[in-house]
């Protein structure tokens, strides 16, 4: 549950002040399903924080590699793969609360206030010790503009740019999330230690997920071990919406088991959605043309009736 709303844009606030709310982390390790080697990536990454004066001043790491004062993560890969469960989750294991932004949270009409807005972003992390969570990040790490030609394009580079100057100074954690890695400026990229890929889950890990969504208590004729090696593609979000939709349908019609007919009915209809999304369904692909042997009478013939050729 959001806590603490934080103003922080103090100025023109009858216009533009900007709000952002910290609240506890929704999920823990616990609740995921993960797979060990990429959990072990996570937990590797973010040792730095309980073991970083070992490594920097015990192991004298610190004469060859300067300490960080922050660490950032990437958490990247397809979507509903879990890198925004995992970074609340990392947020639970190292004992802090959320502070989630998306790019929309602090961009500005006017010129310069949305780097005045991360800059007040990034003080309030600091003083109250909160995980900073980009979350769709590319729309905020995005390649600068090479050819600025108006006030915008100078602002989103300014913008940037502030935001690379506070990563350096920042001492806490950050993580970004993003659908869309190559969209990342290659500034940003050497200023994140650590990117850690999400994929799509294995038949395995869906084996396991359909097991932790379709529990002992959800009434079902479902065969787990079948639908997990049927469906290829699908992820951790897909089998969590199939599982909610077809409950519903089941309990509206009033029947006992919750069928895999209908279960795969669903998984069905979300594959179709992000399939059109992509563009690949097998109407947009099929392309209809229609031909015709065009002979010099009937170029005469449609020049006649409307002054030109109607292809």
């Amino acid at each position: 549950m959001p806590i603490n709303p934080i103003p922080v844009q103090e100025k023109q606030k009858e216009k533009n002040s900007v709000v952002f709310l910290v609240s506890e982390p929704s999920y823990q390790f616990s609740d995921m399903v993960i797979e060990p080697q990429l959990k072990g990536f996570i937990m590797d990454a973010i040792s730095i924080f309980q073991y970083k004066e070992k490594v920097f001043e015990e192991w004298k790491l610190g004469k060859v590699i300067k300490k960080p004062m922050n660490f950032c993560i990437n958490f990247y890969g397809e979507p509903g793969t879990g890198k925004t469960m995992a970074a609340n989750a990392v947020a639970s294991e190292l004992g802090m609360k959320v502070l989630k932004v998306n790019y929309a949270d602090i961009e500005s009409k006017y010129v310069g206030e949305t780097s005045k807005n991360l800059v007040s972003l990034f003080q309030y992390a600091k003083q109250e010790n909160v995980l900073i969570l980009f979350d769709e990040a590319d729309a905020l790490l995005s390649r600068r503009v090479t050819d600025m030609s108006s006030a915008a394009d100078v602002s989103v580079n300014q913008t940037r740019s502030v935001l690379l100057t506070l990563l350096d100074s920042f001492e806490g954690m950050v993580i970004f999330t993003t659908n869309f890695i190559q969209n990342y400026d290659s500034a940003f990229m050497r200023r994140i230690p650590y990117h850690i890929r999400f994929d799509l889950p294995n038949e395995a890990v869906r084996y396991q997920l359909l097991n932790h969504y379709l529990m002992d208590t959800i009434p079902n004729r479902i065969s787990i071990a079948e639908v997990a090696k049927k469906y290829n593609g699908i992820s951790g979000s897909d089998i969590a919406n199939a599982t909610l939709a077809a409950a519903l349908r089941t309990a509206r019609a009033k029947k006992e088991y919750l069928e895999q007919v209908e279960f795969e009915q669903e998984i069905e209809r979300i594959l179709l959605s992000k399939r059109a999304n992509k563009g690949d369904t097998e109407k947009e692909k099929e392309v209809i043309t229609e031909t015709r042997e065009v002979t010099e009478a009937y170029a005469k013939e449609q020049l006649g009736k409307t002054g030109g050729i109607r292809l």
